[in-house]
């Protein structure tokens, strides 16, 4: 079956000059395939689950007391916001690169701590986290005074009003717009090719630079995978949205 389908992808190739899939029947390009779809797999599972984090922290930090603490935070949102994350990407790995520390596993090569992913994953998540704070202080200024009041009285303290009052009702009311921003964080990570990771534009690109009759079916396999991907993610945040709906937050 498999051979068959291959052969089929080879005769097209030969017939259709501009229609070469060959990540279909090379074992070498299907390798470099894979290894770039695990990689953007990583990349947004990373970049989502650490933008979410940043922006819970930076809205409880912004009702801090201390006026220094809120003042931090909004220069955050603001240098973030305000810069396109490609920049963003270039001077995390270019600029604050050169002052990250280095070892050496062989005595001989030094490799920086933090590899291009990793600097990928940090860039991103701070890009994609300073919209994120902005989306849950939202959320939180939805939720009734009476509400914090009311856990106040009870003896609770501001971190614990935060943590099992505020933030979960905060929280459904955030998710239609979090899930915009994840989206776009998720189509956002495509631009980790500046920096050289490895993830599936990046590997596509490689296999048309080696075969230039592969460009239309590298970019539709892009296509796919992209609808595919942002697909599951709004359907799994819509699913959980109407799951954690409460009637008079968010709906």
């Amino acid at each position: 079956m498999i051979e068959s389908i291959q052969a089929y992808f080879r005769t097209l190739a030969d017939t259709h000059p501009k229609w070469n899939f060959i990540y279909l029947y090379d074992p070498v390009q299907t390798a470099r395939v894979g290894e770039g779809l695990w990689m953007t797999f990583q990349l947004s599972v990373a970049c989502v689950v650490l933008s979410v984090v940043i922006g819970v922290a930076g809205a409880w930090l912004q009702g801090s007391r201390s006026a220094l603490v809120r003042a931090i935070v909004q220069g955050y949102i603001q240098f973030f916001r305000n810069t396109p994350p490609l920049i963003q990407l270039l001077f995390f790995y270019f600029a604050l690169g050169q002052f990250t520390p280095t070892y050496s596993p062989d005595g001989w090569l030094e490799v920086p701590v933090i590899s291009n992913v990793g600097w990928a994953i940090i860039s991103l998540s701070f890009f994609a986290g300073a919209f994120n704070v902005e989306i849950f202080r939202a959320g939180i200024e939805a939720i009734p005074e009476s509400t914090r009041e009311a856990a106040d009285s009870l003896g609770m303290s501001r971190l614990q009003i935060y943590i099992y009052v505020v933030l979960p009702l905060a929280f459904r009311v955030s998710l239609p717009a979090l899930n915009n921003n994840l989206v776009n964080l998720v189509k956002t990570t495509t631009q980790a090719i500046v920096i050289a990771v490895p993830e599936l534009l990046y590997q596509l690109v490689s296999i048309y630079n080696d075969y230039s009759t592969s460009q239309n079916a590298c970019m539709l396999l892009m296509f796919i995978v992209y609808i595919t991907l942002v697909g599951v993610l709004v359907l799994g945040m819509t699913r959980w949205e109407r799951a954690l709906r409460i009637p008079g937050y968010g709906g």
